[in-house]
């Protein structure tokens, strides 16, 4: 929000220190982010970017001028020579190469800078300062020049000279007529209200203890009552809680005042004409945004009879031309305003091209309405066509602000485009806001802030910010909530934060917190989940938070069998429609980035992935574990001479196993699984208590390629959270530190190609009983005196009792039982007996 100070002052009485206001502001929540200086020297104390400073207007070289003759240059077409009267002796003459003043003009008010002034360049390709100094053009002396706007620094507008308004007076410097400063306001969604002149004003107001002028009331109205002449509906109030409709007849469309010209240009808006601006100029006043029709072509389309607005949803396939020359298709998510004939207007957002005032418009239409800010802002970003109406509706505006804002524009537009305002609105309120009651206590108040806050103090900052308050006891107030303040929501609580704001935070002491803390309860699932990042990082893994916004295509080369997802309504780009199905895949794309630049990635996310459910309107939201691995196994070392390997199934595997350990999962197994997305071959799944939790393995290079990850070995899975977090004990049993020796048997066992590894874990632990107390598989062999289809396992068996030194023959019965197991269950052969 753009705010020229200038045009601040109607409404409030303003520091003398523009330093010292830009502070205030910001500290009571208005962030000043910028300040642009027109024509004045910079203010004392305050730090303005070298981009906001343009030239200093001095006040001796720059001034008002009026033009008392336009002749032709004798030696170029494309020139003029233009003599200006500026309250000397004697007038100037100079050259112009402005298009809009042409040979003959007199009278015309215009900016004269003399010899000396310093302004932009305007031959420059970029901005820069020149001092102005006399000379010939085209064989003319020209000792002055008559100014641009971009010459003086207001915008960058090249084309033509500045034409001020015929009250403007001659000779005085116009550092005095047009010099300003305009402050940026960062407007926070909370303080929605300060996007319009008389919001700002307001908070000045309650700050610095002045009293707020608002602007006058008064309408002239003498046509017909507007109720003959234009009918209005709403179909429903929900979306529209108030529409007002004025009429102005026999106006003249012209250029704006030069003031208000002004005004809009400094605040960063484009004067068109006298209506348009008028509509603009009272939107930056108020706040409300308020829209010309043309009312003969609404007639028109009528066929004549008394037209009918109607404030509804789109229907189906209805199109609209807007004022940007775009036609746009509507649904029925869409609120518009319509006439018998269709849309001619997007509510909120954007009017319609063929209804809007022209050079032509003798009658014109005024709207002045409310509209449901959510409705507002799904249909802006759903169109992509943001305005400053828009920008405005979608963060809420009372519907008490409809009339105030519709009766000072049909002013503003008689006075300054003529015409006989009729008198009335069509004015149809369905759902007036009731008026909000807060009960304050000062004991809450003080609890809040720390301080002791006088009830005296609470009833001046209240009351300034326009707040009605009734003292209801010693300690207590009745606060009723003006109209314009819709961020009251939290009751108390909301009332201290102004308190706060006003009095200002930065005199706010600093204090113990004095309040027992409520009781605290551990989140065991939240406890469990850091566990496992420190578990993984402990093995040297990096931790990645991807977007949960995703395309179904980013998914597709996972093989997914999911065709449903939860679509987003308005998507903010066409790479975020979906919620995500799987967590890998944002993995997998984190890891062909950095593959780029490096060989070696260990990746892993924890979060939610979404499925739509039946019949419900939110879906559910499982958590994920996923993991990304590729690359060496070891580092290079001067000392390690063996070649570099690439990490493999087991790399991950182990992974999963340092992980069950750190968790102290009960009963965890691996088995073969066929995924979609995983090497055949080198999958398995992981299960823990007999449930799969997730599958793990190598990449399918199908897979590998859909991420664009090369041809190198990619090691991933995904596992259920939820699941694995519910497995976890709560209490679990430590091993003591061994007091006797363990005794060492290794075994080699021949087993056929389909065994996996872990069932023959499985049973040599199921046979060896209590004192079996560690395997360790040492060797795979599969060739020479293997049968084909077979392979060789070989594994160290550690005994141990806790109470006793085993004996030999306690071991080695305890080794034979899991060798006649072995045989017995898996047709295993025990190598050294195959003779």
């Amino acid at each position: 929000m753009k705010v020229p100070l200038s045009w601040l002052r109607d409404y409030v009485e303003l520091p003398s220190s523009v330093a010292q206001l830009a502070e205030r502001l910001t500290l009571a929540g208005l962030e000043v982010t910028g300040v642009r200086v027109l024509g004045l020297p910079v203010p004392e104390g305050l730090r303005v970017k070298a981009e906001d400073a343009g030239p200093v207007w001095n006040r001796d070289k720059i001034v008002i001028g009026q033009v008392v003759a336009v002749e032709k240059h004798p030696n170029a077409d494309r020139l003029t020579l233009i003599t200006v009267e500026y309250g000397a002796t004697q007038p100037k003459t100079m050259v112009t190469g402005a298009p809009n003043i042409k040979v003959g003009d007199r009278g015309q008010k215009v900016i004269l800078a003399l010899a000396g002034s310093v302004l932009f360049d305007g031959h420059a390709e970029t901005k820069v300062l020149k001092e102005l100094k006399p000379g010939k053009i085209r064989g003319v002396p020209s000792e002055a020049m008559v100014c641009s706007a971009y010459e003086l620094g207001i915008s960058d507008e090249h084309e033509g000279i500045i034409l001020l308004e015929d009250e403007a007076p001659v000779g005085l410097p116009l550092a005095d007529y047009m010099g300003d400063i305009v402050l940026e306001l960062d407007v926070t969604p909370n303080l929605a209200r300060a996007l319009c002149m008389i919001g700002v004003a307001r908070e000045v107001a309650a700050l610095t203890g002045q009293h707020l002028r608002l602007p006058p009331a008064a309408l002239q109205a003498a046509g017909p009552d507007v109720a003959q002449k234009v009918q209005v509906e709403i179909e429903d109030p929900r979306l529209s809680a108030r529409y007002a409709a004025g009429l102005i007849q026999g106006v003249k469309v012209g250029p704006a005042p030069g003031w208000m010209r002004r005004r809009l240009t400094y605040a960063g808006m484009r004067p068109i004409n006298n209506l348009v601006d008028v509509t603009n100029y009272v939107m930056l006043e108020w706040g409300q945004p308020l829209h010309a029709f043309d009312y003969d072509i609404l007639v028109r389309r009528a066929d004549g009879r008394t037209p009918r607005i109607s404030v509804r949803p789109a229907r189906p396939g209805e199109k609209i031309t807007t004022l940007d020359g775009m036609q746009r298709e509507l649904n029925p998510e869409n609120l518009i305003i319509a006439d018998s004939a269709g849309p001619i207007a997007i509510a909120g957002v954007m009017g319609g091209a063929e209804t809007e005032v022209s050079p032509a418009t003798t009658n014109v239409l005024l709207e002045s309405a409310n509209f449901d800010f959510v409705s507002v802002r799904r249909t802006m970003k759903a169109l992509n066509l943001p305005s400053e109406a828009s920008v405005r509706f979608s963060r809420g505006i009372h519907p008490e602000t409809v009339r105030p804002a519709a009766e000072r524009a049909a002013e503003l537009m008689r006075e300054h485009a003529g015409g006989t305002v009729c008198q009335g609105l069509a004015d149809v309120y369905l759902a007036p806001v009731p008026t909000q009651v807060i009960d304050l206590a000062l004991a809450e108040v003080r609890r809040l802030l720390g301080m002791d806050f006088a009830l005296k103090e609470a009833v001046r900052i209240l009351q300034a910010l326009e707040f009605t308050v009734q003292q209801t006891g010693s300690e207590s107030l009745r606060v009723t909530v003006p109209p314009h303040r819709l961020d009251i929501q939290a009751g108390s609580a909301d009332l201290i934060e102004e308190l706060a704001r006003i009095h200002g935070y930065d005199r706010l002491p600093a204090t113990l917190l004095a309040d027992q803390l409520p009781e605290q309860h551990t989140n065991r699932a939240l406890v469990l989940e850091e566990r496992v990042r420190d578990l993984l990082v402990n093995v040297g893994h990096q931790e990645v938070i991807t977007y949960a916004l995703t395309e179904p295509s980013r998914e597709a080369p996972l093989g997914l069998a999911d065709s449903e997802y939860v679509r987003l309504i308005n998507p903010i780009s066409s790479e975020r429609v979906v919620l995500r199905h799987s967590i890998l895949a944002g993995v997998l794309d984190v890891a062909a980035s950095n593959l780029r630049h490096t060989d070696n990635v260990r990746l892993f996310e924890i979060g939610p992935v979404f499925r739509p459910r039946s019949g419900q309107k939110l879906p559910d939201e499982p958590r994920r574990l996923a993991l990304v691995l590729t690359g060496r196994r070891q580092p290079d070392f001067w000392g390690h001479s063996a070649p570099p390997t690439s990490l493999d199934f087991f790399d991950l595997k182990g992974v999963l196993e340092a992980l069950a350990t750190g968790l102290h999962l009960p009963e965890v197994s691996y088995r073969p699984v066929a995924v979609s997305y995983l090497h055949p071959g080198r999958a398995a799944e992981f299960l823990i208590a007999g449930k799969p939790v997730g599958s793990f393995g190598q990449l399918h290079p199908r897979t590998a390629e859909g991420y664009k990850l090369g041809e190198r070995v990619i090691l991933a899975g995904e596992l259920d959270l939820e699941a694995i977090l519910a497995a976890v004990p709560s209490r679990f049993l430590y091993t003591p530190v061994p007091r006797f020796p363990t005794a060492l048997r290794d075994i080699a066992v021949i087993v056929d190609e389909s065994v996996p590894a872990e069932r023959v874990v499985s049973e040599i632990r199921t046979a060896g009983g209590t004192i079996l107390s560690g395997i360790r598989l040492f060797d795979v062999y599969r060739g020479e005196s293997i049968p084909t289809g077979m392979k060789s396992l070989a594994y160290a068996l550690a005994y141990q009792a806790e109470d006793r030194t085993l004996t030999d023959k306690e071991v080695d019965k305890a080794h034979k039982k899991i060798e006649d197991r072995l045989k017995h269950v898996l047709k295993a052969q025990i190598r050294g007996e195959e003779g």
